[in-house]
Order: C-alpha cells, then structure tokens, then sequence
C-alpha cells in the first residue's frame, strides 16, 4: 500500500480509500444492491490488511446500518489509532422538519448519531454530503468548527459543489477563524471530467485533498460497456449521472478496452491507475462487492500509464452537463 497526506494536513492516509456505501441492511434506505453485515465484513477486513488505512461513509447511507457494519468490523479488526474514518452528513435521516439539512440543529443531532452507529468518540473527516440551499454557509461553518472543538472530528470537508461555492465556504471560515474544509469529494472518471476545469485547480491551489467518488463510473468502467449487474439495474441515482452521455461514454469505454487489453490488464486497474495519477487526487474512493475488486485497487497503484495511453484514453471524452450537486 502507498500512503499520503491528506491536503496540507498531517493526516496520512491510504491512496486508496474504502468506500462503504456497499456495505448496509439492503431493506434500509435507498440501496437495495448493498451487502448485508456477514458479506460485507470480510471485505472490509480484506482492504485492512491490503494496507488500506481510509474508510468512507456516511449517515444516510442504507438508512445508517452502512456506519453500524463499519464500526463493528473496524473495532474487531483494526486498532483505532491507525484508521482514518470519514462520515457525511446532509441528506435526510427522518421525514419532518429538521430531518436533514446543515443547520446548526441537524449537525449537532447527526454527529452524535453517526458516533453512535459507528461506536467512536470522534470522526477523524466529517464532510457535508453536498451544499444546502436552505441553511446559510456561516450556520454550517460555525456548526462544523463547534463539532472540531468539541473533539467530535478532527478534520472536516465537502462534496461536490460549484467552485465558487467551496472558495466562499473557505473564504468565510478564514475570516471568522473557524474551521476549514481540509478535503474536497467531488466525482472524477474517465467518462466524467467536468471537475478538471475549476475545482480540481482551485483544490491544488489551496492545498486541498481531493478524494473523487465513482472513480470507476459507478462499475461502468470495470465491464464490458452494456453489461449489467443488479447494482446498475437498480441504481436510480448513477442512472441519472450517465443516461444523457451513454454514446460518448461508450467511446471512452472502448478505448479503455484497448488500453487494458494491450497491457493485459484489467478495466478496473487502468481506470484507476488514470484517476490515481492526477497530482491533485489524494485518495479515490472505491466501493469493493467482490474481493478481486479490492486486488485490482491496490494493483492500480503500480500501474504506471504511458502518455500516449493517456492521450488514447483521454481523446474521446466529450464535454458532459454537471450532475451529481443536488
């Protein structure tokens, strides 16, 4: 495994980070396609003794049973004191008012919850699970640097968001003395590159670590393009990232083809290997059903592309319309 610090942080982490929205109840949330505990946690235990030290998740995430499998696997499997845990905190956890949002309220209930679920004292990177047009940014700053004094984090960050919105958080935070946002989770693939024109600079320039979500285009890139798993069937959320662009994305998919079949490697291991390139990436978050998934990860980080296999798999890309803010 390769390690680096997250950011300008002295926070060292894997360059691979797990990604645990595999992992929950498949009857809870929004996922039917997740892992029940007795499947998941083998898994999990694979990726720590792979080395890999980042495990992502979030509140919501099969309706909080994906933060109650990490925790318990973790606490059997892992000492505390090498693990990087990171959750989010957003989306609604019950119907009604307050039931999700950045308020003040809503991130004081969930950190306490989340550290419930997960059996800890503290998240080592609380991130907000997008931006929330209901409640101003300097109420969810002054929340989240509470949340840090507190001892409840020790780092926070976002997700994807316009860049103009991110450097006023930042802004903002600098001004008043609060906490800034050590990390940026915005989605980078192949088949989805809009983050390169502003937020993957602006990231770089501020010394911002960047841990991309669906790295792999939600599996698109690990198969043949149009074979379908019960994930992609059942996946309303990626089927809104990618229905618009199929035709492009399906150019890049076969020249990823021709780069993997001329190395004699896999899908998954080229597309990695890509998006573990780029300067500004810390640690790209994988999801891992199947144990090979975990072995191509770890892989990709001793795959070093060519740049005339960077320009072949770069070429066909066609600009898309930005998604995945809401």
């Amino acid at each position: 495994m390769k390690f680096t610090r997250l950011g300008q942080t002295g926070l060292v982490v894997s360059r691979i980070c797990l990604g645990c929205m595999t992992y929950g109840v498949p009857e809870r949330g929004a996922h039917p396609w997740t892992l029940g505990e007795e499947q998941s946690r083998p898994l999990i235990r694979q990726a720590i003794e792979s080395g890999i030290n980042f495990f992502d998740t979030a509140n919501s995430y099969s309706d909080g049973t994906s933060e109650e499998i990490l925790g318990r696997a973790l606490k059997d499997f892992a000492r505390r004191d090498e693990i990087v845990v990171a959750t989010k905190v957003r989306n609604a956890m019950r119907p009604g008012p307050n039931g999700g949002g950045l308020s003040r309220k809503a991130i004081f209930q969930e950190i306490d919850a989340s550290l419930g679920r997960l059996g800890l004292d503290h998240v080592d990177l609380y991130q907000i699970h997008r931006w929330d047009h209901g409640t101003p940014i300097e109420e969810t700053m002054e929340a989240l640097h509470d949340v840090v004094k507190a001892g409840k984090a020790r780092y926070i960050g976002a997700s994807s968001m316009h860049a103009w919105q991110f450097a006023k958080a930042q802004h903002l935070a600098e001004r008043h003395g609060w906490t800034r946002f050590v990390s940026m989770q915005p989605e980078l693939s192949l088949i989805y590159r809009e983050e390169e024109r502003e937020m993957l600079p602006l990231c770089a320039d501020q010394g911002v670590g960047v841990i991309p979500w669906s790295p792999l285009g939600r599996g698109r890139l690990t198969r043949p393009w149009g074979q379908h798993t019960p994930r992609i069937a059942t996946d309303v959320f990626g089927t809104g990232l990618f229905e618009h662009t199929e035709a492009a994305d399906r150019r890049v998919a076969e020249a990823l083809a021709a780069v993997a079949g001329k190395r004699g490697a896999p899908l998954a291991q080229v597309a990695l290997a890509w998006v573990l390139r780029k300067p500004e990436v810390s640690a790209p978050i994988i999801g891992a059903s199947r144990p090979p998934h975990l072995d191509d990860a770890v892989a990709a980080l001793e795959l070093s592309l060519e740049e005339a296999e960077l320009e072949a798999l770069e070429a066909p890309y066609a600009p898309h319309g930005v998604v995945g803010f809401h």
